[in-house]
This record gives structure tokens, sequence and C-alpha cells, in this order.
């Protein structure tokens, strides 16, 4: 008599393919009869619940790849793809401030919003994991027959809003640490102070840097859910390279 397959296993095979497996026409047929097998070997037992809470997982655990990856020191300001660049208002100013001896003010200014966001990033571990909890099996469905950045796309259109109101507190805070907000009033004041010029800048800086340092932080979830596509030495855990290898 077969031995019934293991629900579990079933479910994160079905949960990884959904998030990682990039398919052509070709593929997606042949990856649902795979899953159709699956089913039928599981005597039917896998409810879409169990799918989508599968696909929940496999995101809670790519996004935590990403946070991890930002929060380390330099995880924003050594890397170019995502570093806070000084803000457009700050940049219109910044050749005259230069010219006048502020350029060691503009450089500290530029890193402390990279330190700030280091330091608040690992808090949108825990949001992006309660962002997931509502997704369902049709949310599932669409990432598993779009594009190979589906599951990014997916938490950024319905999450930013909630994770920007959340993330700005931390990042305000975050910002006087390092100092942030105190650098910017004197740049601002230093501005103010040339006779050419003498306006306010008027920058929402807790909201730059908190827009800035979440943006970061989905280029990094769609470089994790490309990686795993796409590269099988990223495919770190035991239940990657059974799901991935076979695909090859």
């Amino acid at each position: 008599m077969q031995k019934p397959i293991k629900t579990n296993k079933i479910l994160m095979i079905i949960a990884a393919c959904m998030l990682f497996t990039t398919l052509s026409c070709a593929g997606q047929d042949e990856f649902l009869k795979n899953v159709q097998k699956a089913f039928e070997g599981a005597g039917g037992e896998l409810s879409q619940g169990k799918i989508a809470d599968g696909l929940k997982e496999a995101l809670r655990i790519g996004a935590g790849n990403a946070v991890e990856n930002v929060s380390i020191l330099n995880g924003y300001y050594g890397n170019p793809e995502i570093k806070i660049p000084l803000p457009a208002k700050v940049q219109n100013f910044e050749k005259t401030l230069r010219t006048i001896g502020f350029g060691p003010q503009l450089d500290a200014f530029a890193e402390s919003m990279n330190r700030a966001a280091e330091k608040a990033a690992p808090a949108a571990k825990s949001l992006f994991w309660d962002a997931v909890k509502a997704m369902t099996f049709d949310d599932a469905k669409k990432i598993l027959k779009g594009r190979d950045n589906e599951a990014t796309l997916y938490l950024k259109d319905k999450t930013w809003s909630g994770l920007l109101d959340t993330f700005k507190p931390m990042v305000h805070k975050a910002m006087a640490d390092v100092g942030v907000t105190r650098q910017y009033q004197e740049i601002e004041t230093r501005v103010k102070s040339i006779p050419i010029i003498g306006e306010s800048m008027g920058l929402d800086i807790d909201r730059y840097v908190s827009e800035k340092a979440l943006n970061g932080l989905f280029v990094m979830l769609e470089k994790e859910e490309r990686k795993i596509r796409t590269d099988p030495a990223a495919r770190v855990t035991e239940l990657l390279r059974e799901v991935f290898g076979s695909n090859e």
C-alpha cells in the first residue's frame, strides 16, 4: 500500500514554487500537472487556506532576508542601488554650500540618513509579516501566474501606505539617535543665511527618509525573489534544492 504524501512537505513545495519559480507557458502546464498530482497523492486534503498559508510563510522568509541585508552597517550607505541621496531641495544648493565650506556637513547629513534607515529597517520584518496575513488564495494564484517579481509587486501594492505610516515614527526615532534632524536644521539655517537664497527648503525629512528606506527595502526584496528563481547557489535549504533542482 502506497504511503500517503506528507501534507506539510507538499504545502511548502507548492508555496515555494508559487513565489519563486519563473514559468514559461509550457512550464505553467507542467507545473499545474505536478500540483494536481500532489493533490491526488495527498487525498485532496490540502485546502486553499493551507496553500495560501504556505505562500505567506515563504513571503515572510524572503522579506526577512531582505531586511537583514539592509539592516547591517552600510546596508544602505554602502549599496549604490539603495543608498539614500541628498534630497533634491538640498542638491539644488549643494554646489553653493560646498563652495562656502559646508561640504563636511552635507556629507555627514547624507551618511546619517542612511544610518537611520539601517537602524530602523529591522522593524519592517514584523510589519511585512502582519501585512501578508490578509492574503487570499486568489492573491496567491495571481502571484503564481504573474511576473518574476510579482510577489514583491503584490507586497508593495498592498502594504506601502500602512508600512509608511508605521515606519515613519521608527525612522524619526532612529534619525534623532544619529543626528539627522539636527544636521538638516543646520543645513537649512545655512541656506537661509545666504543672501542670494534666503529661503527655507521646507522638506519633510521624516517622510523623505522613510520613503527612500522602504523603496530600498523593496528593491532588495525583489532581488531576493529573482535570485532564488535563477541562481542554484541561492537555494540554501533542502526544500529549495529539492524544488528548484527538479525543474532544471
